[in-house]
């Protein structure tokens, strides 16, 4: 029977650790789990709660930091000084697995060797409703080469994984190390990249693996300073990927224009949106184009930046009232455009 050792760090989320000890204890039949609770100088009764829990079952380990040591700090202590089982996975307090999660994975895992992490589709719910009805029943696995599916992040800039639905290989986790602490909010990213550096990815089809909580104290930011702010992280995050992993890398150099292309398309995007609607005086526009600049020289040619430009032209006060002109010409000028390539393709 394979081995899971489960990290749960905790901030101020006591009153959630019952139900997620709950989804790792009592939910995965067929894997031996444990699991590590790390309370991180929660002022309220956290660490109680989880000290509450490990009295009443042996698999449950408790560690209580004397102070705040910050969650990058936290995840690496549980992941690199604790964790031995054949398996790892990290979960967030207030998320939770999916009844069997873990042996889907384990059983992917033990099939493929070369296989060093593995994921599936996560259920988000919203905090005080009820949880999404979730598929237990997996229709197979389909295992992605490690260096295809990294490239794959570089195309998309940005990433595909929630974080619960995952769990690494221990072996593989301890070889490349913990999380980036100079990659505060994109340090999963950059982890899963990471680790596809060194190994293929495996992806649990059909049955969802992982809760997501969705509650105003996640982490993730949406207002927008702090997408920005996400934007900055990302590039950081794939630049430390090359930094870390060129060597593996056979197109580095092309990867990172790759990136770099689609953050500052991301960012041009975000600015000329502002126009749209009519939220120039939040959104911090200029930022967004000198952001575009340091990834991309020739960011200028990208046709989201001729979109700000039009916008621009305009003006702010306008461009609310004007959009459905705006985009109904440029749609029109894509018709055209199209049928002039047909006509040229036939030689006319």
């Amino acid at each position: 029977m394979s081995t899971v050792s489960v990290v749960i760090p905790c901030y101020k989320y006591g009153h959630f650790l019952a139900d997620c000890v709950k989804s790792v204890l009592d939910e995965q039949e067929g894997v031996d789990v444990r699991v590590l609770i790390i309370d991180d100088a929660s002022p309220d009764d956290s660490a109680r709660a989880a000290h509450e829990l490990a009295a009443r079952d042996p698999r449950i380990e408790v560690r209580v930091h004397e102070r705040n040591k910050g969650h990058i700090a936290t995840y690496n202590e549980g992941l690199m000084e604790w964790a031995d089982g054949d398996y790892v996975a990290l979960l967030s307090a207030d998320d939770r697995l999916v009844p069997g999660a873990l042996v889907r994975a384990a059983t992917l895992l033990d099939a493929h060797p070369q296989v060093g992490f593995c994921y599936g589709r996560p259920l988000r719910f919203t905090h005080g409703g009820p949880l999404p009805a979730a598929r237990t029943r997996s229709t197979g696995s389909v295992v992605y080469p490690g260096q295809w599916w990294l490239e794959r992040r570089f195309r998309e800039g940005t990433g595909c994984i929630t974080s619960p639905e995952v769990v690494v290989r221990t072996s593989l986790q301890h070889k490349v190390g913990g999380y980036d602490p100079l990659l505060p909010h994109a340090g999963d990213i950059e982890m899963w990249m990471r680790l596809a550096a060194h190994a293929d990815v495996g992806y649990v089809k059909g049955a969802d693996q992982a809760f997501y909580r969705v509650h105003g104290d996640n982490m993730s930011t949406t207002d927008f300073g702090g997408q920005l702010d996400d934007l900055r992280q990302r590039l950081v995050a794939f630049d430390a990927v090359l930094d870390k992993c060129g060597d593996l890398l056979p197109a580095s150099d092309q990867l990172s224009v790759s990136a770099r292309t689609r953050l500052a398309r991301y960012a041009l995007r975000r600015a000329y949106r502002a126009y749209d609607r009519g939220r120039t005086d939040v959104v911090p526009v200029g930022e967004l184009v000198e952001f575009a600049a340091q990834c991309l020289p020739q960011y200028t040619d990208l046709p989201e930046y001729r979109a700000l430009r039009r916008r621009q032209r305009i003006g702010a006060r306008a461009m609310p009232y004007l959009q459905p002109l705006v985009m109904s010409a440029v749609a029109d000028r894509g018709r055209e455009w199209l049928w002039w390539q047909s006509w040229k393709r036939r030689g006319i």
